[in-house]
């Protein structure tokens, strides 16, 4: 899921002409693959099970990945649009089916899952955009993808020969009918909101940053890349500063701290004119960023507890999705505006969180919960 922000600089988009609206078309039809996915991913773990949904998910996104090494530019963009898309079929896939195995442990302990979850996605997303920064004047675009390829084929192979846990009695996800009646609980509302602009938040800086620091700081491809590393390290090293603190700390300080951090990284980021300023910047950031979504999701398992983070249901679904669009906008309104509005609408975001944490926090005095 890191790739598509390290690649970009790769496939020279941050030359001129600047065409953001192709990089806006690349986000979108990952997006719109996510989104597909859940729509399929149910019917074949009900057919098929876990195993199978698991492999598939892994041989669609090495086919994916493969096919994206063929298409690299000067080739159309169209053709690795389609590529993105299919290899957003095979992200959702492997999303949900990881999310399904591990319902025990999150059910039992909410925000620790999640948290050791985004300490190896984390981890993941930092090795992916190393990879490209310390290959980018070394070896080709297609020898990178290529190299990628393999890691979802050899998971495929391993998850071949696994076997289907048994299923959890407490893994029961909601019907259409109990998610649609979420829509008449604000609290319910209110999260929804909170989680489509954090989710909005964290996928344009991962995506956008080396563009926006490269084509408005004047940083090197190289440099950029390495700063889009830092921010990963940082979101990394926040979600096991976060771990460690969870239990000795009131969740709604921490919350609302987590918040202004990245409400003042976004802040500095947006001045800054330097190397040294983006780095501080991203600390801020990242840091800010990395408890946000775990302990959302902990409120959310307490106040409703069929949710499950990795199934697309009711307006969570609505929230997550919409999130992975903020990307693709970014890239129509860089080409109308400037590059400078990649940093500009997180800001505007984080603000939005603020704002919508204080509703929250109201709606629960009101209500008792």
């Amino acid at each position: 899921m890191a790739l598509l922000g390290a690649i970009l600089p790769a496939w020279g988009y941050y030359r001129d002409p600047p065409a953001f609206t192709s990089v806006g078309n690349y986000f979108l039809s990952l997006a719109v693959g996510l989104a597909v996915s859940s729509l399929v991913a149910r019917r074949v773990l009900a057919r098929r099970g876990l195993s199978f949904l698991l492999v598939l998910a892994c041989s669609v996104s090495c086919a994916a990945l493969a096919y994206l090494a063929v298409v690299s530019p000067p080739a159309s963009e169209w053709w690795r649009v389609a590529g993105l898309l299919v290899l957003g079929v095979g992200a959702g896939l492997l999303n949900l089916a990881l999310f399904h195995a591990i319902s025990p442990n999150y059910h039992s302990d909410a925000a620790g899952t999640v948290n050791r979850g985004g300490i190896w996605y984390g981890l993941g997303c930092l090795t992916a955009t190393l990879l490209v920064a310390g290959t980018f004047y070394a070896y080709t675009v297609p020898s990178i993808f290529v190299f990628m390829a393999f890691v979802p084929g050899i998971f495929a192979g391993l998850f071949a020969h696994s076997v289907d846990p048994a299923p959890s009695p407490e893994g029961v996800h909601p019907t259409l009918r109990q998610a649609l009646e979420d829509f008449r609980s604000p609290g319910a509302v209110l999260f929804a909101l909170l989680l489509f602009f954090q989710f909005g938040n964290e996928w344009s800086i991962a995506g956008w940053l080396p563009l926006f620091l490269i084509r408005r700081v004047g940083l090197s491809p190289k440099a950029a890349l390495l700063i889009l590393a830092l921010y990963w390290l940082f979101l990394l090293l926040g979600r096991l500063i976060s771990v460690a603190i969870l239990p000795r700390v009131r969740h709604g300080r921490l919350l609302l701290g987590s918040v202004l951090a990245a409400l003042f990284g976004c802040l500095i980021l947006f001045f800054t004119d330097n190397a040294f300023g983006a780095t501080i910047g991203v600390l801020f950031i990242g840091g800010g960023y990395a408890s946000i979504y775990p302990l959302v999701a902990e409120a959310i398992g307490r106040r409703f507890p069929y949710y499950h983070p990795g199934f697309f249901n009711g307006i969570f679904s609505v929230a997550m999705v919409g999130g992975l669009l903020a990307p693709a906008t970014l890239g129509y309104a860089a080409e109308n505006f400037g590059v400078g509005v990649v940093i500009g609408i997180p800001l505007l975001g984080t603000c939005m969180v603020v704002a919508l944490l204080l509703l929250i926090w109201l709606e629960s005095k009101v209500t008792g919960r």
